[in-house]
């Protein structure tokens, strides 16, 4: 593709994406987009009932990440995941709801119409999907609004996207925005730049055939590679900012330790068969009557392999 026929991006960007594996978009979302997704947002909040939640926490750490029927069956519905420091040791908020959600998911790029509007019936996201060559024919699943709150939104530590969203090969992108000023203090992401050149992905989180969820090795311990060497690098975002994510390139962020939230809007493309396989292991499953959605109208007649094993 030369530069020419790019409809959204620059060239310069499209190999910056390449090279670092992530990539930020200022002000991809104009004012109003990002305002209203805001607004959005606190209202599902406000909205939702606690009474009859079952008080799920959302978990980040290999030992205990989450995997109740709530969280399992959300693929397809809207549902609220509470901050691990916002429910005391007897099960009870310690604070009121608006503080307490981490995040909102999974279905609001199907379900809601202000989010649905700048995913998947956004012409600016479908341009950057056909300038990047990432996926022939791209399905979007998974999206969330990450809330990041105050004081207690938790640290997530270093990771790589296709360990959740796993296909064979891995084909995982991630599409981040900000919804709110993201800095070090609130929890702002940060990257290993070029992790994804050489980081294969070792496990998989999965469904665990005796409920529940856990990961599956797909590399030895003795047999993987070494950790890529490098320093990490903060990307602070301005609200409308969107940050493509690689599936295989490291990233973090750490706890919000201001007194802001830090609200982001995310969701992730995979391909799909015959250029790769998303098996019935993935903690995330299509139903019937809600099938992950097609992104583009016409598939990319080619792509550009980019990552470990490309």
């Amino acid at each position: 593709m030369t530069a020419q026929s790019l409809g959204y991006l620059t060239q310069e960007q499209v190999d910056q994406f390449r090279r670092d594996g992530y990539l930020r978009l200022p002000t991809f979302l104009s004012s109003v987009e990002t305002e209203a997704l805001l607004t959005r947002s606190k209202q599902l909040i406000e909205q939702f009932s606690i009474e009859d939640h079952p008080l799920t926490k959302f978990t980040t750490g290999d030992d205990n990440h989450i995997g109740d029927d709530y969280f399992l069956t959300s693929g397809d519905k809207i549902r609220y995941f509470l901050e691990e420091d916002a429910v005391d040791k007897n099960g009870k908020l310690n604070r009121e709801k608006q503080r307490a959600v981490n995040k909102i998911g999974h279905a609001l790029h199907e379900l809601d119409p202000v989010f649905r509007a700048v995913t998947i019936e956004n012409p600016s996201m479908r341009a950057v999907v056909r300038d990047l060559q990432f996926h022939h024919d791209p399905v979007a699943l998974q999206s969330m609004v990450i809330c990041k709150q105050p004081e207690i939104g938790g640290e997530v530590p270093e990771h790589n996207d296709s360990t959740f969203l796993y296909t064979s090969p891995p084909s995982a992108l991630g599409f981040w925005i900000a919804l709110e000023k993201c800095t070090p203090e609130n929890g702002a992401l940060s990257f290993l730049p070029g992790s994804h050149l050489s980081a294969p992905i070792t496990k998989r989180f999965v469904r665990l055939p005796s409920g529940g969820t856990g990961f599956e090795q797909l590399i030895p311990p003795e047999r993987a590679p070494t950790a890529p060497e490098g320093t990490y690098v903060l990307e602070p975002c301005e609200p409308g900012d969107m940050v493509l994510i690689h599936g295989s390139v490291l990233h973090k962020s750490e706890r919000n330790t201001s007194a802001r939230t830090r609200f982001a809007y995310t969701f992730h493309m995979i391909e799909t068969p015959p250029h790769a396989a998303y098996d019935a292991k993935n903690w995330l499953q299509p139903t019937p009557a809600m099938p992950f959605p097609h992104v583009l109208d016409v598939p990319n007649a080619t792509t550009v392999p980019v990552g470990a094993g490309a």
